[in-house]
């Protein structure tokens, strides 16, 4: 077996089916360059045949990346598979995942085969895959819920078919550590070729230990990789957590005797990057990449670092990319000075159209706020306006009106298609007013089911970045705005959500 422990990314894919999380095309190929710049093994970069959006963010991500394994997930079937080859044509290095569940009860109810028509179709699907790719990765989904024998008949054919990586899900977050190491070892050791192929674990977090059954099915069951994303992001409670998993093989390698090849300097770039992208707020208490993650309060373990950083830390913050000595920005920075820090920030526009826009919003910015932190940036750099030229919506000024005593007023001026359009109306408190302005224009009727609040920066001077989630008829979307005025930001993200609803491009769940 390899002492090295291959990282498999599924954020751009399993993460996205977070609701709300769905990401442009333009958005998934900026986090795959930064997974690329992470030295991430795998990059998942979505589900080809799902929509058509979602396959020309595969074709994307495949023609750019040049030093990571591309992936796009396919059911078992042979348009899916197709599908994924075809998105996958011009990647350096390119990986099938087709995946069809084997549990009784998926088997059943949902599927509604019987076990001897999921073994052929799984037969089948890897014989095809294996036809149009080198690198064939099968999962067999709920496959810790499965009756090993019958798994152990599906994954020996499978890898009979060519199926060069075998993956044993948790898919729906019932495992727990012991039990799930041991059920990957018995699995191996009954599969006669199981040394045909990698094995690879997938855990999700709805009793909170995906990362601790992830490390068991390496440890106890010898699995060899980690399928993870970036903050834990996915659906329901959540994904096994890349950064958790690397620092902890990482930190103990004298355990786990396992290498990996993450370049851990851009952890915190990366998990900026993805929350920044989608609105999912990284909890100041979240391991590795949380606000609080090197922050000592007690005068106990001030006193400990102070002395000697080992007594109470057992990573560097540096050593995953938080940093004391960043050059901070201002607005008597120049052109290139932003430019770079793009580029450390492993941010690349497309276009030097792309990269004035967000130096004159970087401008504007700086006119407002004395320091610029690399959260703004991001923020920036994230904002639809710089990056997309055929929004819907856009935001053009507000004005508001609040005392004690009285209901607030706003007044809002956005574009619709183009043309700029006035709304006013009152609300409970001014961002209610100018979220009631812009609806009684657009009466899009969707319903907000999240609104978060954050600041990007510690200042009271700080940009506020806001959430929106909005839901209609059956679609879930994000809309992120930011701006130091809190109203202005409001207003921006939702008119970002609006944007989002205008795409109606269909997406199909589906989970290896």
């Amino acid at each position: 077996m390899t002492d090295k422990l291959i990282i498999f990314d599924t954020t751009l894919r399993d993460g996205e089916q977070s609701p709300g999380a769905s990401m442009t095309r333009d958005e998934k190929l900026r986090i795959a360059r930064q997974l690329e710049r992470l030295k991430v093994d795998v990059i998942e970069a979505g589900f080809a045949a799902s929509s058509n959006g979602d396959f020309e963010a595969v074709k994307a991500i495949a023609n750019a990346i040049k030093d990571s394994t591309v992936c796009s997930l396919s059911r078992a079937n042979d348009r899916d598979i197709a599908r994924a080859a075809e998105a996958l044509q011009g990647a350096n290095s390119a990986r099938i995942h087709t995946f069809i569940a084997t549990s009784p009860l998926h088997m059943e109810k949902k599927l509604r085969m019987s076990p001897e028509q999921v073994l052929e179709q799984a037969k089948q699907s890897v014989r095809f895959a294996r036809n149009v790719c080198a690198d064939v990765e099968f999962s067999a989904e709920d496959g810790y819920r499965s009756e090993i024998d019958f798994l152990a008949r599906v994954v020996e054919a499978v890898i009979a078919e060519g199926a060069t990586t075998i993956n044993i899900p948790d898919t729906v977050g019932y495992a727990v550590p012991e039990l799930y190491g041991n059920f990957i070892k018995t699995l191996r050791e009954k599969v006669p070729n199981s040394d045909k192929a990698i094995w690879s674990v997938h855990c999700h977090n709805d009793l909170g230990m995906a990362v601790a059954n992830s490390l068991a099915g390496v440890k106890i069951g010898g699995a060899r990789q980690v399928e993870c994303t970036i903050n834990g992001l996915g659906e329901r409670a959540g994904n096994c957590s890349l950064e958790e998993i690397v620092m902890a093989v990482k930190t103990r390698r004298d355990y786990f005797t396992l290498d990996v090849g993450i370049d851990t300097q851009h952890i915190v770039a990366a998990s900026r990057m993805v929350s920044q992208t989608t609105g999912f707020v990284v909890q100041p208490n979240k391991a590795v990449v949380g606000a609080n993650a090197f922050a000592h309060a007690s005068g106990i373990h001030q006193d400990g670092v102070l002395k000697a950083r080992d007594t109470y830390e057992i990573m560097r913050a540096e050593d995953v990319g938080w940093s004391a000595n960043k050059i901070v920005l201002g607005k008597l920075s120049g052109r290139n000075a932003f430019k770079q820090r793009l580029q450390d920030l492993g941010v690349q526009l497309d276009s030097e159209s792309e990269i004035n826009t967000a130096f004159a919003k970087f401008k504007e910015l700086a006119d407002r706020k004395s320091e610029i932190f690399d959260e703004d940036i991001l923020a920036l750099v994230s904002d639809e306006s710089v990056t997309s030229e055929k929004e819907q919506f856009g935001f053009v000024s507000l004005s508001q009106r609040s005392e004690t005593g009285e209901r607030p007023h706003a007044s809002i001026v956005f574009t619709v298609a183009g043309k700029e359009v006035r709304a006013e109306a009152d609300g409970n408190g001014p961002v209610d007013a100018s979220l009631k302005a812009i609806e009684s224009h657009v009466q899009s009727g969707a319903e907000m089911v999240l609104y978060s609040v954050n600041a990007i920066s510690g200042s009271t001077e700080s940009q506020g970045e806001v959430t929106v989630r909005l839901q209609n008829s059956g679609r879930v979307v994000n809309g992120v705005g930011s701006d130091p005025d809190i109203v202005v930001a409001s207003a921006k993200a939702y008119l970002s959500a609006l944007n989002k609803l205008q795409s109606k491009a269909d997406r199909v769940a589906a989970q290896g």
